[in-house]
């Protein structure tokens, strides 16, 4: 007498198994498909497709904060507060860009300008290739110093010129 029980093919094998169970271990055993918390097999695309997601979604939320807290954290700017000791000390914020994004000096004269605490990311390597300035401020208190001998308007730039603005020496 035969019984009619479904059988279950492994689709790896062709073996036939009575029940889901006993098909979910010879895989976990035979195929290397991991089992669940429940002793059932694990598919491997939803597993991967759910990484995928949570990798996804934090990458978003990093690179969010990222961006955005620079231009909410925004502070007040001094702009050009004039020769200190023949020093023209400038402080440069972010506000969707370098703010003030002008700014004036006098040639011949040494220039201090603080990224301050706004300014993040790329945004701290500055640079002014046209008079061969370029550095990077890690925080407030590194100051980019440099004295310009040639007179113009020259472009400064982030390091992937995504912010920019235009110094003028007179």
């Amino acid at each position: 007498m035969e019984e009619n029980i479904a059988k279950i093919k492994c689709e790896a094998c062709n073996r036939e198994f009575g029940d889901s169970e006993a098909l979910a271990t010879h895989n976990s055993a035979k195929h290397n498909i991991p089992l669940n918390s429940a002793g059932q097999e694990e598919s491997k695309g939803s597993s991967k497709k759910t990484w995928f997601w949570i990798i996804g979604i934090a990458v978003v939320f990093i690179l969010g904060y990222f961006f955005m807290s620079g231009s909410l954290t925004g502070s007040a700017v001094s702009g050009n507060s004039g020769a200190s000791e023949d020093v023209q000390k400038i402080t440069l914020s972010f506000k969707n860009n370098y703010y003030p994004n002008e700014i004036t000096v006098e040639a011949g004269k040494p220039v201090e300008i603080t990224l301050d605490n706004s300014v993040r990311g790329c945004y701290r390597s500055f640079n002014i290739k046209d008079l061969g300035v370029s550095q990077r401020s890690s925080d407030p208190s590194d100051k980019i110093i440099f004295t310009p001998t040639k007179k113009g308007s020259f472009e400064f730039a982030c390091g992937m010129r995504m912010g920019r603005g235009t110094i003028i020496v007179k």
